[in-house]
């Protein structure tokens, strides 16, 4: 972990220095913002290996920030705010966090997680290609010769999902806590029509996404 560029996106000093010094003395190196607007500023120069974002700033939600740097890029987000409620948590999740600390916390729980992200950025590289299809985990895109195949964030979480276990069975309680970011209450039929949606986008790749009654999914070859 040694040397990794964290980024926090907080408007309280106090956090800032507090959080710099700890991670420092962890071995990162730290880059702060203030502002949306300094942030914005930082990434169009610099790609962190990690952002700790605050959703209350001083110019606009850091909810909203997350959703538009999520059109373009998978740096691991950490939302490290006061909003805790069950709503604010699950909608941190939708608009595409990695991870949720809510305030006031612990430095140990928030450095393990951090930790964690860093782990599992590490472990799935940026292009991954199966036959005809690529799939380009910065951008979020699948591709079948070069044609974009329009998959919305939810359909290319799934895949994602499904290439990293090909010809294994999936569970949808896995696949509904892993892409919806919540345990399943029931609702199976969220979870199959967003795969019956990535199937039909998935014809003529060479692979398919096999139903298996009362045990889950199997992404595997025609």
């Amino acid at each position: 972990m040694n040397g990794k560029l964290i980024f926090m996106v907080e408007d309280e000093k106090k956090v800032l220095e507090f959080n710099g010094f700890l991670l420092e003395q962890q071995g990162f190196r730290v880059e702060t913002a203030m502002t949306l607007a300094d942030a914005w500023t930082f990434l169009g120069n610099h790609t962190p290996d990690a952002i700790i974002l605050d959703r209350g700033m001083p110019d606009g939600d850091g909810v909203s920030f997350l959703q538009k740097l999520r059109q373009t890029s998978k740096i691991p987000v950490l939302l490290l705010t006061g909003y805790g409620e069950g709503t604010d948590i699950m909608f941190g999740y939708d608009s595409g966090c990695d991870d949720y600390v809510t305030k006031p916390y612990d430095f140990g729980v928030l450095l393990a997680k951090l930790k964690r992200l860093l782990q599992n950025a590490e472990r799935i590289p940026d292009m991954i290609t199966r036959g005809s299809l690529r799939l380009d985990v910065v951008s979020m895109q699948a591709f079948l010769n070069g044609r974009d195949l329009l998959l919305t964030q939810k359909e290319f979480s799934l895949l994602l999902i499904f290439v990293q276990n090909e010809d294994e069975i999936v569970s949808m309680d896995y696949l509904y806590e892993k892409v919806w970011k919540a345990p399943m209450t029931g609702d199976k039929n969220t979870v199959q029509v967003t795969v019956s949606k990535l199937r039909k986008k998935l014809e003529s790749t060479g692979y398919d996404i096999t139903t298996l009654r009362r045990q889950g999914y199997v992404f595997e070859k025609n």
